[in-house]
């Protein structure tokens, strides 16, 4: 069963986990479970997303009741009118602050996309990053006499696909678990450390001003267990509410 995290008359939103599809692929025809079919059985009535998350990444997730909600809260990002906040567990200490405004090409898939421009040119990509933490452990690795790593607040500000995950790796400190833009390397030393195998990227909270009460909405999904414990064991504060 899906966490519900939100409902109101007009609109509801889940803490997608780690690894399930928001809706059914042609990359991975073979998976049986699916966000919006899931939530639809689990309230009795339709759903439609109005944003995506990627597979591996968890959090909030919000869906609308009718497909004129969707429409209406379509426009609300579609204007930009959201704030979309994610945190990400990084290798390398990142920059206190910093805005990265560097256009992205898309990433078309042979299956998905074969019938996408394939020459289109790069988008307008933005988003700001704040370092939230960082520690180092006294474990030698590759060149390095230790590891370090950082806890990063992510805003994008345009929706372009991995925008978050690209931008990271520009600045020199990939997400953990991340196999296309990341490093292996680590990656496979932080399952073994850390015993936690997943891309380190969770979506931790949506505000935007409702289409219909006007009112100010924010959405907040929990980091969970296992995140939680490595930033115990790295030392950073091990509360929810320090993430909020």
């Amino acid at each position: 069963m899906l966490e519900i995290i939100y409902q109101d008359k007009d609109y509801v939103a889940i803490n997608k986990p780690s690894g399930l599809l928001v809706h059914r692929s042609l990359l991975d025809k073979r998976e049986t479970q699916f966000a919006v079919q899931m939530l639809r059985d689990q309230l009795g009535q339709y759903v439609f997303p109005v944003h995506r998350l990627d597979r591996p990444t968890s959090g909030v997730l919000l869906f609308a009741l009718s497909s004129e909600a969707a429409r209406d809260m379509n426009q609300v990002f579609i204007d930009g009118n959201i704030e979309k906040r994610y945190l990400a567990l990084v290798r390398g200490f990142a920059p206190e602050s910093t805005f990265i405004d560097r256009p992205l090409k898309e990433e078309l898939d042979k299956i998905a996309d074969k019938f996408a421009d394939q020459d289109k040119a790069p988008q307008e990509a933005q988003t700001q990053f704040n370092c939230l933490h960082k520690a180092s452990l006294p474990i030698p690795f590759g060149k390095y006499p230790s590891i370090r790593y950082s806890l990063v607040e992510c805003f994008p500000k345009t929706g372009r696909k991995h925008q978050i995950r690209r931008h990271l790796n520009y600045l020199s400190t990939p997400i953990i678990g991340d196999v296309n833009h990341g490093d292996n390397k680590h990656n496979h030393f932080f399952v073994e450390h850390f015993s936690y195998r997943r891309l380190m990227l969770f979506a931790s909270s949506l505000k935007f001003i409702h289409p219909y009460t006007h009112k100010s909405v924010t959405i907040s999904a929990e980091l969970g267990e296992q995140m939680l414990a490595v930033c115990d064991q790295l030392g950073w504060p091990n509360q929810e509410k320090d993430y909020e």
